[in-house]
Formats: structure tokens, sequence, C-alpha cells
């Protein structure tokens, strides 16, 4: 799949994120059937057989949709389960596969033998060069106000940065809380935006009630990153951290990374999100949410060439 391909099969080039224990089968194929990416994380499936349980409906039930759906590999040397999942994808042949925390090295041959792309999650420059190197057709450039695993750069600098030696799709994400901020990414150089937070509370969401109430109520200054929890910076909601007994002034030293451990003790319970927590303000389905994402990036493109008009652009 090209470029021009991708984005000609999308309503808005807009990916809903991967997200741990909140993506699933509802909130993928409601992303693509309102025309956008919808993508969960492998992780998110105890076994392999429910993970193919997961892949067959999933193609199943967007197999005429106007968007498409990804898969999410985390590609860590301590993952033992990569091994199986990547057969599964070899056996589903989902367009799109988004490696993260590890080269994507060992996905690329699999998923271009059938046709597909791979698009590896980066959080700096020499990530970015490493992966383009590998052969990625895309990088997924995570900045600061993403929510999970987060990076530190602002989205436009990492846009500038990357652009300056890749031609080919990138995918940005971080504190993009609406359409506006869509157009400005694309503007920028992005082909595609990562939006997490955004979809958090949608109802199709496997966020639990308590989750997704947070999130509504929530604002940035309610967020925290460290890298206590997993060993990698995540943009924590403090609330949440609260309530299972951490200080929150005091997380103590780094945690040792360890992907292959169960992941779920630490997320179950601990809830992260971005800084586009403002744009939520309640519980709706996402074929809403993608409504009004797509009047707002309207309206932003009539603005972009208002004020070229007005700057000289005549």
């Amino acid at each position: 799949m090209t470029r021009d391909e991708l984005l000609g099969r999308l309503r808005l080039p807009v990916v809903a994120a991967p997200m741990f224990l909140v993506s699933g089968p509802e909130l993928v194929i409601a992303a693509a059937r309102s025309g956008i990416v919808g993508a969960f994380p492998t992780p998110n499936c105890r076994t392999a057989e429910q993970l193919d349980e997961w892949m067959t409906r999933i193609a199943a039930e967007t197999s005429e949709a106007p968007g498409l759906w990804a898969a999410n590999l985390v590609t860590h040397s301590s993952n033992a389960q990569l091994g199986d999942h990547l057969e599964l994808v070899a056996k589903h042949r989902p367009k799109i596969v988004i490696t993260a925390l590890g080269s994507p090295a060992a996905v690329i041959p699999v998923v271009h033998s059938y046709g597909g792309i791979v698009l590896a999650d980066v959080v700096n420059a020499a990530l970015a060069q490493k992966a383009a190197a590998a052969g990625a057709d895309g990088l997924v450039a995570v900045s600061s106000g993403a929510g999970g695993h987060t990076g530190q750069l602002s989205p436009f600098a990492f846009l500038s940065i990357l652009r300056s030696f890749f031609d080919g799709i990138i995918c940005v994400g971080g504190g993009i809380a609406d359409g506006h901020g869509v157009a400005g990414a694309i503007t920028a150089g992005a082909d595609l935006v990562y939006m997490g937070t955004r979809f958090l509370a949608s109802e199709e969401s496997m966020a639990a009630p308590a989750y997704k109430q947070m999130v509504v109520d929530a604002q940035a200054h309610d967020l925290l990153v460290s890298d206590a929890i997993t060993g990698t910076p995540a943009s924590w909601l403090k609330p949440s951290l609260v309530a299972a007994g951490y200080d929150v002034a005091n997380l103590g030293a780094k945690a040792e990374r360890n992907y292959g451990a169960d992941p779920a003790k630490q997320w179950r319970d601990l809830w992260s999100a971005g800084h586009g927590l403002h744009a939520t303000t309640s519980i709706e389905p996402v074929s809403a949410i993608v409504d009004e994402l797509a009047q707002d990036f309207d309206a932003a493109a009539g603005r972009i060439a208002e004020i070229r008009a007005l700057a000289g652009g005549k």
C-alpha cells in the first residue's frame, strides 16, 4: 500500500491510536467504519487464540468500511509473544502494522510479503533514523503531550526534524485534540495524526467507566510524566495514582523495563492520558467524535486559505 492509496481510503488522516487495555474490536471497527484508521495493541489479548478471534472479527466487520484497521506489535526483546503475534499478522494481513518499543526489523519482511506497510513508533531522531534504516515505510512521531509512553519533543519540531531526512509516511501524535490540530499537523508535514486521548472516553472504548469519567473531568494539569512505573516515560492521570496509593510528589527511581511481564498489573488501575484532555467533555460514540473532527478540519482548511490570502498570498 502506497501513501496515496492509504490516504485515498480515509475520510480524515487520523489514526485512533492503539491504547493498552482501552482499544478493542468495538473501537477499532467503529473507527474504520467512520473513515479513519482504528488500531489496537496486540498485548490487549491475553492469548494468541483471543488475538486470532479479534483479528478475524475486525477483518470481517471492516471489509466494506471506508477506513482501515491496524495491529500494534511490541517489538521489545522481552516480549515473548511477538512470534505468535507476528504469525497472526501474516494470517490476517492488516494493511498497516505499527511497531513499538523496539526495532521494526523482524516485522517488515512479513508485512511486506503481503503488501502491507510498517509504521515504527519513535520518540527521537536517533530512533527514527534506525527505523528508517531498517526499512520502515513510515514513522510514528510520539511527541510531548502524548498519552501512554510519551515523547519529549514538540510535535512541530519533531516533524521538521524528521522531514529533514525522511520522505516516507509520517504520523504524529502528542496533544492534538481536535480537527484544527489535525490540520495544523498536516500543514507542518505529517501525513497522519495519532489521536488516543480523544477516543479514550468513547462509548466503544474498553476503558472502565470511572476511567472515562476521569478523562471527562480532568485537565492537562492533572497529568504527570514519570518512568517510575514502567521504566519508560509515560503520562499518568495523577488522580488514578493517588487512588492507587502512590505519592505523586515522590514516585521514586526509574523502574526496570520488562514488557514480557504482565503489563496489565501496571495499567489496570493506573490510568494514562495526553494533553488533549480538555477536548473530551462527554462520553460519546466514535462516529460523533469523527464528525466533529471533520467539521473542525474543514474549518481549519478554510482559515488557512483565508489567512494565506490576507498575508500576501494573492
